[in-house]
């Protein structure tokens, strides 16, 4: 206190004097008022009242930051206000967020819970006899019945052994859940008007597999021994079936490759997909197939497998013999076949046409037995011989691969078997060996993408068949 008197005492007079004005000016004016106060609202002046319907501007002035010449930050006038605020809003973001939570909770409609019975469907076993076992009323296996195209199969095509899934609410019939395969079911569910039935698929991811062999007694042995099923290989053989005769073209030493799909639903196998690509390898003679978008196979070139013949009119899985290079003709005792090609199968084993045709003659003869000739365009005939029934009549048209007849006994024969004949021109011609007319190509168009898919098939086929073989050395 002492040196503020000191330093008061050693200031100017004259400082003295306008410090002490300019304290005196600002009490006055602090102690003055400029207005009549008041705390009543109707004492208020009518331009200063709130008026109903009218948007007064609130805003907020914003906080201007000022740069630190030093570290470049931005920093606010206010910093403990704006931590302040941003906590406060982290608050209540938190909050909102957790009363949102709760609002959605509350106004999703809950699921009713159903207790699942699984039932295993007895032999002459029904969906009625299943309600009745289930005490469901009869009126719900009319509505069930009614519910719509996919439940013909739950009423008449019940497999015995079959597990099929019954949901229940509160007692009452809420779902069925009937599987067809690893890949389909059909679902019921009841509805606000009743139940209705819908045939599904279920999501599946897939995975890319390799398969091959060499063959050493049939081709069917050696596709179940590197693990293909009996539908993958039929189909391999249909593949091909425009270039190979499966029934008698097969020798030891032979070999194919493929790559095809694996099906997974939740990681777990569900069965097989496409035959994606195919390599088959017959006398020597290697043909290669790719799998195309629309579904069809064409050779990496991109010509269509598919032709205007089959080498073979009957399927190789229906002969008896496995290959015979020397098979003897069953009447004659020859080698060679007489002006065509005879395949010893089972009576009643499907014989079908070679190509697209019309049948210009289908009847008996003592010689022949049942026959059928059908003509394909102008240049080509096939004769079918010793049928034991014919499917086919004189003027009829037919697909390739349609089914003709069934092989027989009939005519001069000792044994049943299928007489094939293939006339070019009114000559007969080998039907394993005949040049067959050539297949379409793909669309320029669609050439240069199908040909990036090709090159890396094969090259996968390749990788494949060298791995396996390398294996099959060590073994």
């Amino acid at each position: 206190m002492r040196s503020i008197t000191h330093l008061w005492v050693q200031f100017p007079t004259r400082h003295k004097i306008y410090i002490a004005s300019i304290i005196s000016f600002l009490m006055l004016i602090l102690l003055v008022p400029t207005e009549k106060a008041t705390a009543s609202r109707q004492n208020e002046t009518v331009p200063e009242r709130l008026q109903p319907g009218v948007r007064y501007d609130l805003s907020l002035q914003p906080v201007v930051p000022i740069e630190n010449k030093k570290t470049s930050e931005q920093r606010f006038t206010q910093p403990e206000v704006v931590a302040n605020e941003s906590a406060l809003n982290d608050e209540l973001s938190s909050t909102e967020k957790k009363v949102g939570e709760s609002l959605l909770e509350a106004s999703a409609p809950s699921l009713p819970k159903i207790d699942w019975r699984d039932e295993k469907i007895r032999r002459n076993d029904s969906l009625a006899k299943i309600f009745e076992r289930n005490s469901i009323p009869a009126k719900t296996l009319i509505e069930v019945s009614r519910s719509g195209k996919a439940v013909d199969t739950l009423v008449r095509k019940l497999i015995p052994g079959q597990v099929i899934q019954l949901g229940f609410v509160e007692d009452e019939l809420n779902q069925i859940v009937y599987p067809l395969s690893q890949l389909e079911f059909i679902e019921i569910h009841k509805t606000e008007t009743g139940y209705s039935a819908q045939q599904l698929k279920k999501q599946t991811e897939s995975e890319v597999l390799y398969a091959g062999a060499e063959i050493h007694s049939s081709f069917w042995n050696a596709g179940l021994q590197a693990g293909l099923t009996d539908n993958q290989i039929m189909n391999l053989a249909n593949i091909f079936g425009w270039d190979i005769d499966f029934a008698l073209d097969i020798r030891k030493g032979d070999s194919f490759s493929v790559v095809y799909e694996e099906l997974l639903v939740d990681g777990e196998p569900a069965g097989f997909g496409n035959i994606l690509a195919a390599e088959f390898t017959s006398q020597n003679q290697t043909f290669r197939a790719i799998r195309h978008q629309d579904g069809e196979y064409y050779t990496p070139q991109g010509n269509s497998m598919r032709k205007a013949f089959l080498r073979a009119p009957v399927n190789f899985k229906y002969i008896s013999s496995n290959f015979n290079p020397r098979r003897l003709h069953p009447v004659t005792g020859r080698v060679a076949p007489h002006r065509g090609i005879d395949y010893a199968a089972r009576t009643g084993t499907p014989v079908v046409s070679a190509g697209d045709g019309k049948v210009i003659k289908s009847g008996y003869s003592s010689l022949n037995g049942n026959y059928v000739f059908i003509q394909h365009g102008k240049e080509y005939v096939t004769k079918y011989l010793h049928l034991h029934k014919r499917y086919v009549k004189t003027g009829q048209r037919v697909k390739q691969n349609q089914k003709i007849g069934t092989v027989g006994a009939t005519g001069r024969v000792t044994g049943p078997h299928l007489h094939y004949e293939f006339l070019v021109n009114g000559v007969h011609r080998n039907p394993k060996t005949v040049k067959l007319p050539k297949a379409l190509p793909l669309p320029a168009a669609e050439l240069k993408t199908f040909k990036q898919t090709a090159n890396s098939m094969v090259a996968l086929l390749e990788r494949n068949k060298n791995t396996l073989l390398a294996k099959t050395s060590q073994d």
